[in-house]
């Protein structure tokens, strides 16, 4: 990730905006809409108390790891054993909003078998800034259907340019503040709380969380929180640091772990030692990640992330994949136009290759110790 790593925001950009987010939202007082021939629909999602799809509740990823909290340098749950969570981001919730219905997340939770969707709420990029309670209540919705379907949630504030997370601080407290409030009971959330910070330091970012983090704990003392790293959450690497910043200084807080994201075409052996390194030291969650090259598209290098996954399978590193929408690029999951047409979601069938090969990852059994 260099200064170009900003071509990846200015690339989803293109992405078809959620036109129909108000229908999205007044769909949760009603079942799942049939799709009609009308150009570009967007199909509304299924209810947030709609009961759970196929799997039984006692063998959910949420029911059975319970509420989740750091141990030394791992991700542990209500029994303290370590576990490792594998799912998808949603693309950003402005554009991809037609992506996350109640179809695609039956699919995500029972066909894909996902143990978490991370939501991606945008604060620029004609996202949270332009209408924070739309933006809001979105997330909202979103948090209650995966709720429902047994999944944990990344709550993910996808600040990305400007590169400063101090420049959306206040919005932040906003944000959080409410998000908490409404879901402390639940034990299936992550908050993300500064997606890619770059061009400051380490200290900056430092300084945000440990302003941002007691107003998240005055809500919600459980939950815990995802702080991003120096260079587009690289851990300094992309602008010519690594992890010893902040294993020297780290935030002052508990029930933490720092994020680290990368795309494999682009990011090479320093980065994945760096993550090695790192995740000896340090609680890490990859939340974000991809095939291809750092603008998210381009070829797969599906090798080179096998690298990571064995990795992070052999450290218990948690991790989501970018992005579970149809954008035209190649890191999205989906052909091109299947959201528009409400599906079909399951199976191989609309998947591009990217998706194939990442789909059979996150089908892998899991072992979520309980004893």
């Amino acid at each position: 990730m260099t200064s170009a790593r900003t071509v990846r925001s200015r690339a989803r950009r293109l992405g078809v905006a959620g036109t129909a987010l108000g229908a999205l939202l007044l769909g949760l007082a009603a079942a799942p809409q049939t799709v009609n021939a009308a150009p570009a629909p967007t199909p509304t999602p299924a209810p947030a108390s709609a009961a759970a799809p196929a799997k039984a509740a006692a063998t959910t990823p949420a029911a059975i790891n319970g509420q989740l909290k750091v141990c030394g340098t791992k991700l542990c749950n209500r029994y303290g054993k370590p576990i490792q969570l594998r799912g998808m981001s949603s693309h950003g919730t402005q554009w991809y909003s037609r992506c996350l219905t109640g179809g695609s997340l039956d699919a995500l939770a029972t066909d894909w078998k996902a143990d978490v969707l991370r939501v991606s709420t945008y604060v620029q990029e004609d996202g949270y800034e332009t209408d924070p309670r739309k933006y809001t209540d979105l997330a909202h919705a979103l948090i209650e259907q995966a709720t429902a379907r047994g999944m944990y949630v990344i709550v993910d504030w996808h600040m990305l340019d400007p590169g400063d997370p101090h420049h959306n601080l206040s919005r932040a407290k906003t944000f959080f503040t409410e998000i908490a409030q409404r879901h402390n009971s639940k034990t299936n959330l992550l908050y993300e709380i500064a997606n890619e910070p770059s061009g400051v330091s380490w200290s900056r970012i430092k300084s945000y969380a440990e302003q941002l983090i007691p107003v998240v704990r005055a809500k919600d003392p459980e939950t815990p929180v995802l702080v991003g790293t120096r260079a587009w959450s690289s851990f300094g690497v992309s602008e010519g640091a690594n992890e010893s910043e902040v294993v020297s200084s780290p935030v002052n807080a508990a029930n933490i772990m720092y994020t680290f994201h990368f795309y494999a075409y682009s990011h090479r052996d320093e980065y994945l030692k760096t993550l090695s390194r790192a995740a000896d030291k340090l609680p890490v969650f990859v939340t974000e990640f991809g095939t291809q090259n750092y603008a998210g598209e381009g070829s797969n290098d599906f090798t080179m992330t096998q690298k990571y996954l064995d990795l992070m399978a052999a450290k218990k590193i948690s991790w989501v994949n970018w992005n579970f929408s149809d954008d035209e690029r190649s890191g999205a999951v989906f052909k091109t136009g299947t959201c528009g047409k409400g599906g079909p979601w399951t199976g191989t069938g609309p998947l591009k290759p990217a998706g194939v090969w990442i789909r059979d990852r996150i089908r892998t059994a899991d072992d979520f110790p309980t004893s």
